[in-house]
């Protein structure tokens, strides 16, 4: 996973990225923030922490999709005083008690804390995705995709969106997803009862039901069909359990 890191600075800044992003940029004030931008349909554009730094604030984003989120937010600066630049900090991980430069990861506690350094980080031996998967935490490009709608990849659940800082790109979707409309379908915790491999389509007693994302050992996210992930769910030859919470 690279990430890159990007400074925005100038006075307009949380207004700029309040009227932009899913989750309350006034959060900041009280340490990291995750969030999404979306499409003016409500679909997936990126994810990305928002990290507090003096009087600037910092954007960690999956680098294969820095360049076009970067260049999609600038587009909405217009006569706003901003200036978005990317800085040569490397992102650092771990679990515990997070170092005196650290933030907890605001998605689930198990994710560690994340800092930001001048220096790469070298001694990162952590199966980050056995601890994904256990949580059922999506991740950009495997999980989180342009068909995504961020309800169904449980960005409520991973404090990804606020539902009372008002307007922002994709809110009207978003919001009639949440209040109007029962999920069908969405990402889940599965287990399985042999080895199967990502991307692995998934059967409910014979019809489509989804499909398979990250594995790790008997356990997978899995993109569901809820009215189809009851008995008889396959991946291939291999039974699937869907894991309730």
């Amino acid at each position: 996973m690279t990430r890159a890191i990007y400074r925005i600075t100038g006075p307009d800044t949380e207004a700029f990225l309040q009227g932009l992003v899913t989750n309350d940029v006034a959060k900041l004030a009280d340490g990291i923030v995750y969030a999404a931008f979306l499409t003016p349909q409500g679909k997936y554009i990126a994810d990305f922490f928002l990290i507090p730094a003096d009087d600037t604030v910092l954007l960690d984003i999956d680098a294969s999709i820095a360049a076009p989120t970067i260049q999609r937010l600038s587009m909405y600066r217009l006569r706003a005083d901003v200036q978005i630049e990317e800085t040569a900090l490397h992102l650092h991980r771990g679990t515990g008690t997070p170092p005196s430069d650290g933030f907890g990861d605001p998605r689930h506690p198990d994710m560690g804390w994340r800092a930001y350094r001048d220096t790469p980080q070298a001694d990162d031996e952590i199966d980050w995705t056995a601890l994904r998967v256990a949580h059922c935490i999506p991740e950009t490009g495997i999980e989180l995709t342009p068909d995504t709608f961020i309800l169904e990849a449980g960005f409520e659940r991973l404090n990804g969106v606020d539902f009372h800082k008002g307007c922002y790109v994709g809110q009207e979707v978003t919001a009639r997803m949440k209040h109007k409309t029962q999920l069908r379908k969405g990402l889940a915790r599965v287990r399985l009862s042999s080895p199967a491999k990502p991307g692995t389509p998934l059967t409910g007693n014979g019809k489509p039901a989804g499909e398979l994302h990250s594995v790790a050992g008997d356990h997978a996210i899995a993109y569901l069909r809820f009215d189809r992930a009851g008995d008889g769910l396959m991946a291939g030859d291999v039974a699937v359990t869907w894991e309730k919470d």
